[in-house]
């Protein structure tokens, strides 16, 4: 393992695992997040976006994070192990409404300076709205994973597939041995 993908809905922890494994590993952590989100909220353009994400992964060993399927393709013909962070639904909106509200309330910047606004807290709009995003997005990842998985094309990647916060700890320690 040392080319993962670590994939998973909004608030999932895959930004956290992924960290935590770059770590162990000794590689870089490339959280595609970073990579698309331009200051003022602006996405990155397609071809910069690809090249970026490129350049990320032209080492020997990374782990990105992130459910960009204009750059799926590219990392996991580059990748040797995709995990699937799968945390219930239930679980996922408790930590992202959690992680919204501490974001909003002391102002954590985000990438390229970004940071998440009062306004989209209440908003309704999934474009505008993470909690929305996830809680609309949560049964489409999964269908998405669930075929990525016994997709053909794939079947040269390890997929581990978490299902709880225990289960990425095990993975972790695993590591260690």
């Amino acid at each position: 393992m040392r080319r993962v993908s670590v994939v998973g809905g909004p608030g999932s922890g895959k930004s956290t695992m992924a960290a935590e494994l770059a770590g162990r590993l000794g590689v870089p952590h490339v959280e595609l997040d970073g990579l698309f989100q331009q200051p003022g909220w602006q996405p990155a353009s397609a071809d910069d976006f690809q090249a970026s994400v490129a350049d990320a992964i032209a080492g020997d060993g990374w782990v990105t994070d992130g459910n960009y399927a204009a750059v799926q393709e590219t990392i996991w013909q580059h990748a040797d192990t995709v995990i699937w962070y799968d945390l219930p639904r239930h679980r996922v909106m408790r930590q992202i409404i959690w992680r919204t509200l501490h974001r909003i309330a002391y102002r954590v910047k985000l990438w390229n300076g970004n940071r998440e606004r009062w306004s989209n807290l209440f908003s309704r709009n999934p474009e505008n709205s993470i909690i929305v995003w996830a809680w609309q997005k949560h049964p489409y990842y999964r269908r998405r994973y669930q075929a990525a998985m016994v997709d053909p094309r794939w079947s040269r990647l390890q997929f581990v597939r978490v299902t709880s916060h225990a289960q990425a700890r095990r993975l972790l320690q695993d590591l260690d041995r």
